[in-house]
């Protein structure tokens, strides 16, 4: 600040912070009742807690890293074997979710160099453009068309029907 400043207009600031002023001596309750929340409820359940699983530390499971045996696919049931087409249903839900998932990853690739790359993304990110096109044309030739009721017995039909065409082509 300059010196010759109108101090009435712009006072100085005070040096120090002020002393807080309290209006009552009482204590503050919303102190009171945060306190009194931690050590009835938060330290007792913390606590407990820390011992459960210091008990099961040994056998922890990680549940999203659960691994499922590979069961036979429909083409390897017996005829009248529910429970292996049950099986190879949920084989095939399984593998159908890892491919979007695989899809998913590889766009979400080629999105992010086309974002880096700008204009010139067809030249500089020639690598992942083409294993876009590989995975989903994949992804398009197992999957494709199978509609909203998609299962492992339309899937079969479809490949079967694709292999009877490329029989009669050759």
């Amino acid at each position: 600040m300059p010196k010759d400043h109108d101090k009435d207009v712009y006072p100085e600031p005070p040096s120090r912070t002020p002393v807080e002023d309290r209006q009552s001596s009482l204590p503050n309750p919303a102190l009171i009742l945060s306190k009194l929340f931690y050590y009835s409820v938060d330290l007792p359940v913390t606590a407990f807690r820390d011992i459960v699983e210091g008990i099961q530390s040994g056998k922890r499971s990680h549940y999203y890293h659960q691994k499922f045996r590979r069961v036979p696919e429909l083409t390897q049931c017996q005829e009248g074997d529910y429970v292996c087409y049950y099986e190879a249903e949920m084989q095939w839900r399984r593998d159908y979710k890892v491919d979007q998932e695989i899809v998913k990853v590889i766009q979400e690739r080629l999105r992010a160099c086309q974002q880096r790359e700008g204009p010139s993304y067809r030249q500089n990110c020639y690598k992942e453009l083409q294993q876009f096109e590989q995975v989903s044309k994949a992804f398009q030739s197992r999957y494709g068309d199978l509609g909203a009721y998609a299962s492992a017995r339309k899937c079969l039909m479809k490949q079967k029907e694709r292999m009877m065409a490329e029989q009669q082509q050759a």
